[in-house]
């Protein structure tokens, strides 16, 4: 099996808009392999910091990473987490890691075949595979199209039943791009990118995970407390924005997305598509400048 490794995106930018402080308290809801809680630890002196992960990998990873640091892990979804501390900032990286791409075993990927797994919780019963070759028609046609914003999402949903059982996750690619027309097989992304995308928030039910995030952290902050969240789609990001704006006890620090300059982007290209945002709970805040925080706006 390869080894987990994480590299974090947008790593000056979210300590910098956290305003990490000495002595204060952090709350990581995605730690993968440690990178951004390791940053934020090596900020200030005596940093309390609970870190959060539903992947036993990524938990073993980042106690391996953080090890030299006094690090409280909580292994679960970050929506069924009650703390039992106020935290001066709460950050998030969401989606899929680097990390579990690079493992084909888990099923993330279709660049190898491997099992249609997607869980990112492997003791959760509910997997790719139950849902491609079990769901009905129009269940899968809505939750490709709702979800993964793939408009063929009609015409693959035939082709896959046509094909049921598919057991691996390039019999489902291949599935998919013979469904599309050609010129959509030979687009910027691969035509399976928004299915994949749209079953591995299904089997993960990641929306509906940070919306319960989105409603309960700022409960969670200190007043002047930060949350930042990092997303990679427009669905979280959409949830994410209008979070932001319609909470009563936060106020926007980010009127549009902090996105990756492209020296990072040439050295991580998974950072091309993260967007950061970033509010304060009501006290007396002040905004951030450009120069202050590194900012590359969208």
């Amino acid at each position: 099996m390869s080894q987990f490794h994480h590299t974090p995106v947008l790593p000056t930018e979210l300590v910098a808009a956290l305003q990490i402080k000495p002595q204060g308290c952090y709350l990581d809801c995605t730690v993968g392999g440690g990178g951004h809680s390791k940053l934020v630890l090596e900020q200030e002196d005596n940093i309390e910091l609970v870190a959060i992960d539903q992947d036993a990998q990524a938990i073993a990873a980042a106690q391996a990473n953080l090890r030299n640091y006094p690090v409280q892990f909580w292994q679960g979804n970050f929506a069924d987490y009650q703390p039992l501390t106020k935290f001066d900032g709460i950050f998030a990286d969401l989606g899929v890691s680097s990390a579990q791409l690079d493992l084909p075993e888990r099923g993330f990927s279709f660049r190898e075949p491997a099992p249609l797994d997607m869980r990112m919780d492997q003791s959760q019963p509910l997997t790719a595979a139950e849902i491609v070759n079990h769901w009905a028609e129009q269940d899968l046609v809505q939750l490709f199209f709702d979800w993964g914003e793939e408009r063929f999402s009609r015409r693959i949903v035939r082709q896959i039943l046509a094909q049921r059982p598919i057991l691996t996750t390039t019999a489902l690619a291949q599935a998919i791009a013979q469904a599309v027309p050609s010129s959509y097989r030979h687009g910027r992304i691969h035509p399976a990118t928004r299915v994949f995308q749209a079953l591995r928030i299904a089997v993960n039910q990641e929306l509906s995970a940070l919306e319960q995030l989105l409603g309960l952290a700022p409960q969670w902050l200190n007043p002047g407390g930060r949350l930042v969240i990092i997303s990679f789609h427009s669905l979280e990001d959409r949830l994410v924005k209008h979070s932001f704006r319609q909470h009563p006890e936060l106020g926007v620090i980010t009127k549009k997305p902090i996105v990756a300059a492209e020296l990072e982007i040439r050295q991580n290209p998974r950072s091309r598509s993260a967007k950061l945002r970033i509010a304060q709970k009501h006290s007396n805040y002040q905004h951030l400048s450009e120069q202050e925080i590194g900012l590359t706006h969208c």
